[in-house]
């Protein structure tokens, strides 16, 4: 008799346990649901926007709004504040949430070999022979000099409404433009003898090299020309490199 009542005690005991331990798990789930239903404001594109897209520029294309924080990635993104030097990845489309990975350095977005090119200018190629590019060894984020040499038909004539340096010749040459950013440079493999040993130095590029150089448009059109009806000439240059202005060289100049 004892027995039984001390076994109905106990299972009574684990019964009201089990309730409570029941109670406590069903409170959690539904205070764990509540918080994933409680709303986040998000960022979500409203219109097409693409890849490249300044961020300054995103504000007219996204909306602030409420979602489910079940809905809501841990990288989305709330405010625009802290990605203003930052450009879209890709293209986005209207419904999807703005995420902090979609957002990113205008640098990355570079193709390999190539350098982003400055706001407010545009890119110019000219084609030109190995020795006028320091034998090819120039790469996207150098800068150089632009030098452009013209030989004329005749001599200046010592009327003719031009620099004083050139008149009674006809050729001259001159520095153009100095510290131009290479965004591009493409050339064919360096060549290369399966017989011939290993030779000291930098190989020789195979023909010519596309130099693509970035400039205000005023300066590409004199590129331009320069490339159309004289021949340019490109200097590397460091960091420390000087723009002496050294004018107009011609036969006469040379010749002092």
């Amino acid at each position: 008799m004892k027995t039984r009542l001390l076994g109905g005690l106990a299972a009574l005991l684990l019964a009201i346990v089990g309730s409570v331990l029941m109670f406590n798990y069903a409170q959690a789930a539904d205070s764990r649901a509540q918080q994933g239903l409680e709303p986040v404001e998000v960022l979500v594109v409203q219109k097409a926007v693409t890849a490249g897209t300044p961020v300054s520029k995103l504000s007219e294309s996204v909306k602030l709004t409420s979602l489910p924080g079940t809905a809501v990635p841990a990288d989305a993104v709330k405010s625009l504040s802290d990605f203003s030097d930052k450009v879209t990845a890709v293209d986005l489309q209207p419904g999807e949430q703005l995420l902090k990975a979609r957002l990113i350095d205008p640098n990355a977005l570079a193709a390999p070999g190539t350098v982003p090119v400055p706001a407010g200018m545009e890119e110019v190629s000219v084609l030109l022979e190995p020795q006028r590019v320091i034998g090819g060894r120039l790469a996207a984020g150098d800068t150089v000099g632009v030098y452009i040499s013209y030989k004329l038909d005749e001599k200046v004539s010592s009327d003719a409404p031009v620099s004083n340096d050139i008149k009674g010749f006809k050729e001259f040459t001159g520095k153009a433009f100095h510290k131009v950013l290479v965004t591009s440079v493409q050339q064919a493999p360096p060549e290369t003898s399966k017989d011939s040993a290993p030779a000291e130095g930098p190989a020789l590029p195979s023909g010519s090299v596309y130099v693509t150089l970035a400039r205000e448009d005023v300066d590409s059109a004199e590129i331009v020309f320069g490339a159309e009806f004289g021949k340019i000439w490109l200097s590397k240059e460091a960091d420390e490199s000087k723009d002496s202005k050294p004018g107009l060289v011609t036969l006469g100049k040379v010749a002092q």
